[in-house]
Parts: structure tokens; sequence; C-alpha cells
């Protein structure tokens, strides 16, 4: 009679890794808190992991998933925050985590989370309507001085992710570009497709299927290297046809939001290890790599000392553009 074997054991052997015990392990529902409402990228993210958990039995206890999306996702970090040592709580978020409480007056601070793992990259890409007549960043820069009055650029909320990028391509290129915050990214490409703004810095997932009807088109990336997917996806454009920023006429590197877990402060390092090593399985799988192209992310597992000096870094650049700005909450 043949034993049946699981999928954890078939995962296992692909991964060529045993399954080792582990100091701590769940041993009842997990509860993954998602900081942002039901269907956005967030929550897309979260469930994503909790179905590929599912399927290869990466983890024993059951997963929850809880929506905590008020006030940018400050409620899911609160309500994190407030559970101090309790390693059945997990928050999932971007860079929001650490970002909010240095621009916005929250009943947290970052140091009361406990980063786990970044898993994905959501780059940024510049676009403009389609019908525009200049089809590089360096035209659009160009236009943008010329014009007597601010070309408007839309994104999501004030002073958040989309904001903070268009004060920085002012900054590396003298323009003087105005912003209008919209509800959320797909408001934003809506204006723009109207012509109602200039241009939009949205992530690729929210712009594509305008992109694919010709309402907008992209200039540039902002990643230090092209975009690897050679799949076309409007016409005969791929992502990996869009030219970085850099390249072409705006000086500006990488800027990207990743996406990212986290515990709550005072939590036993053996189960951030095991969230950490459970993340990693996550990434290492098909069905992640299926999420990443069709959200037209960058893989990004990171975890530990490495997570932490990427917080670091990172909430040292956004900072400084948060301090000449005047947005420091008080």
């Amino acid at each position: 009679m043949k034993k049946s074997v699981s999928l954890a054991c078939i995962m296992a052997a692909a991964f060529g890794v045993a399954a080792p015990a582990s100091a701590f392990e769940p041993d009842r529902p997990v509860e993954f808190i998602v900081t942002a409402g039901p269907g956005g990228g967030t929550d897309i993210f979260a469930r994503t992991i909790q179905a590929i958990i599912g399927k290869y039995e990466l983890m024993k206890a059951p997963v929850v998933v809880t929506n905590k999306g008020s006030a940018s996702g400050a409620e899911g970090f609160v309500y994190t925050a407030t559970n101090k040592g309790d390693a059945y709580k997990l928050a999932f978020g971007t860079n929001n985590a650490y970002l909010l409480p240095v621009r916005a007056k929250v009943p947290y601070k970052a140091e009361d989370l406990t980063p786990v793992a970044a898993l994905a990259s959501d780059e940024f890409i510049l676009w403009v309507n389609g019908k525009e007549e200049f089809n590089t960043a360096a035209e659009f820069v160009s236009k943008a001085k010329k014009t007597s009055d601010a070309m408007k650029v839309g994104g999501s909320q004030s002073k958040d992710v989309d904001h903070i990028l268009t004060v920085m391509i002012n900054e590396a290129t003298g323009s003087k570009l105005g912003y209008i915050p919209f509800k959320s990214g797909g408001e934003a490409v809506v204006q723009l497709a109207g012509r109602h703004v200039a241009a939009n810095v949205n992530n690729p997932s929210e712009n594509l299927g305008q992109w694919q009807a010709g309402m907008v088109k992209p200039l540039c990336v902002f990643k230090s290297v092209k975009l690897s997917n050679e799949t076309k996806v409007a016409g005969d454009k791929a992502w990996s046809d869009i030219p970085t920023c850099k390249e072409s006429g705006i000086a500006i590197d990488n800027y990207s939001m990743p996406r990212t877990v986290w515990l709550p402060a005072g939590v036993d390092q053996d189960a951030v290890k095991f969230y950490a090593d459970l993340m990693r399985k996550v990434s290492e799988t098909p069905e992640w790599a299926k999420y990443l192209a069709d959200t037209s992310q960058s893989p990004a597992y990171i975890a530990g000392d490495d997570f932490k000096a990427a917080i670091e870094m990172d909430g040292a650049a956004v900072g400084e553009v948060l301090k000449r700005e005047g947005w420091l909450a008080n």
C-alpha cells in the first residue's frame, strides 16, 4: 500500500531542505492583519501568502485575515502594537509601518513593531496621458520647466509615497510640479486618463488597464535597472521596454514601496525566526512568482539584519524630504 506524501514534504524536497522542528511553531490560529481595505494591494499581498501557506501546508495552524485599513493603515498597526508580545498577530503593510509615525500623529511608534520580512518591491513609474506628444522623461521635464502654471501630478493620499516622489522629482530636476491627492491610485489614473492632471507616479499594476487601452503611457521607471518582465502587455510593449528614469532625464536611482510583514514588539526571537523562514518558503514557490508577475512587482525577500538596515536607509532618505517640506509630526 502506497503511503501518502504531504505537499509540505514535496516542497521541502523541491527546495532541497529538510523540515526541521522549530523552537516555536503556532498551535492556534494566526491572525493576518491587513493594514488596508479589502481588494487593495496589501490585501491581495496577505491573502496570496495565506493561500500559499495553506496549499503547501507550510504551517499547521490556520490563518485568519482581518482588514484594519482606516487612517492610512494606522488602525492595523495600532492594533498590532497594542498586542505586545503576541506571536499570533502579523501585520501586513508597506513602508507606512515606519513612516506613518514620522509624518503623522498616530498612537504607536515604529519601535512598537518587530520587523519580520519584506517579500516584494512595488515599483513606481512616471505616467502621462496617452495623447501627449512627448515620449521621454526629459521631454516631460522640459515642458514642466517651460509651463507658466505648475503642471499637476496626481497621486494617492497627501504626504505619502506618491507625494514624496513628486517632491523628489522637483528636487532632482529643478521643476515645480504641483501635487493633487486622490483617495487611491485608481482614482489618480482616471483623472490622468481624463487629462485633469498632467501625470501620475502609480505602481505598474494600477495603470495597466489604461495603458492597454492607450489612455496613458509610461515614460520611465524609478529603478536602477529596467523591469525584467518581457511579456507583451500593451500592444507590442512590455514592462521591460520602459527605460529607467535615471537614464532618461530624472536623476532618481531607486524609489519603490516594499511589501512588509510585522509582529508586535516583545515577541520572542524564535517566533520572529519562524515567521521569517515561513515567508522565505512562500517567496520560493511558483505561486509567488506568478503573483509577482501578475502585479508587476520585483522579488525582494529580505529579513533579519538586512531588513533592519533597509528600514534605516529608507527611513533616513524619506525623513530628509519630510523635514525639508515641514511634514514631520510634532
